[in-house]
């Protein structure tokens, strides 16, 4: 499955940076330079424009930057094997445009409608942008190299369909759930965007000589033609028979 049985060096460093940069920000938090709600997504409100940027960087505790870890790093590790040369496109672009969305979300509790002032951190997003183009990308191209990883985003990740949904609809909880759902979904729209955009970017799915309509031609088949040369008595023309004139034999027809 691997382009020339090789690993990209992009597919093995770029996620190493993210997952650093991940952590960096982590340490960086629990030494109190992010406080409060400070580099958060907080919706519609000016400061929190520049959770945009920094969100993805910042975890709440730890099990929440390990749960974020993993799945990043073997999706951009797909995403910069096997989509070279959209991938730094679809990471970035998939990063801000993520981020902006839950920003113009209205913080609305589902259940009261009430109106919340929330903080949102993590990469969950990033996550759901890169397993959502990953997925419909090999749909849309229908390739069979990249449809295989399809149907792997879809065996380890396939549950993150129900991150998309709020958790009080699933479960009953006692207290609001603090995991953004806004986020999930926000990410995987911002990835099927993504994944049909570039859907004629990249490898294409190989399409042989004879899927294509009249492809064989007599006149360039050379072997054809020197064996015509060399037995033109295998092309005569057969000897014409008369079609058969059935009212000519009407009286015999007749049983006379």
């Amino acid at each position: 499955m691997l382009k020339n049985n090789v690993i990209s060096k992009k597919a093995l460093i770029y996620p190493l940076l993210m997952l650093a940069a991940m952590w960096v920000g982590y340490f960086l938090q629990l030494n109190g330079f992010f406080e409060s709600c400070f580099g958060a997504i907080i919706p519609l409100l000016p400061e929190g424009l520049l959770g945009i940027i920094t969100s993805p960087l910042l975890h709440g505790n730890i099990d929440h930057i390990v749960g974020n870890s993993i799945p990043i790093a073997v999706l951009m590790f797909l995403l910069y094997q096997f989509y070279p040369l959209v991938a730094n496109k679809v990471f970035i672009i998939g990063w801000l445009a993520t981020g902006f969305l839950v920003w113009l979300l209205p913080p609305i509790d589902i259940m009261t409608g009430d109106y919340l002032y929330t903080c949102t951190i993590g990469a969950s997003g990033v996550v759901y942008v890169l397993a959502f183009f990953l997925f419909f990308s090999g749909i849309f191209k229908w390739n069979t190299k990249l449809l295989t990883i399809s149907l792997l985003v879809v065996l380890y990740y396939g549950s993150l369909i129900w991150g998309m949904l709020p958790e009080e609809l699933l479960y009953n909880l006692q207290e609001p759930s603090k995991i953004s759902w806004q986020a999930h979904l926000a990410g995987a729209v911002v990835g099927i965007i993504l994944a049909f955009a570039f859907k004629k970017f990249g490898e294409k799915k190989k399409k042989f000589i004879w899927e294509f309509p009249n492809y064989y031609s007599e006149k360039d088949d050379k072997l054809w033609q020197e064996y015509k040369e060399n037995h033109p008595d295998h092309f005569l023309e057969l000897p014409y028979k008369k079609k058969d004139d059935i009212w000519e034999r009407l009286d015999e027809l007749r049983g006379k």
